[in-house]
């Protein structure tokens, strides 16, 4: 499913996007927070620790640490696995949501102005 940019204007695209998103009053996180953010709102839960440091190919101390930051700003929040106490579930939150959904109307935004 291509939505007919070039490579040129897919990177000016994500440019103009991280740029206005580092100058917002928003958190200014890493491309791996971000990804992981990403991961919990658009992948269907539940999410552990163990399965993001599979899907992103790092360790698990790498998402913990990832976590911690994203879980000070209130974008997600960890809870224990009922069913099996050495898991833990990463629980989205209504901040994380809002987070995201400024982040796709700035995308949207960005997108509407570029050059055809």
């Amino acid at each position: 499913m291509g939505v007919g940019l070039t490579a040129s204007q897919a990177l000016h695209l994500w440019h103009d996007a991280t740029l206005k998103l580092v100058r917002s009053e928003g958190p200014d996180l890493t491309l791996r927070q971000m990804s992981i953010l990403l991961h919990i709102y658009l992948v269907p839960p539940p999410h552990t620790v163990r399965g993001l440091a599979s899907v992103l190919g790092v360790s698990k101390p790498v998402i913990t640490r990832a976590l911690d930051s994203m879980g000070a700003l209130g974008l997600v929040r960890r809870t224990r696995d009922e069913h099996d106490r050495r898991n833990v579930i990463i629980q989205r939150t209504v901040d994380g949501a809002l987070y995201l959904e400024s982040l796709g109307d700035i995308v949207v935004g960005e997108a509407a102005g570029l050059p055809l």
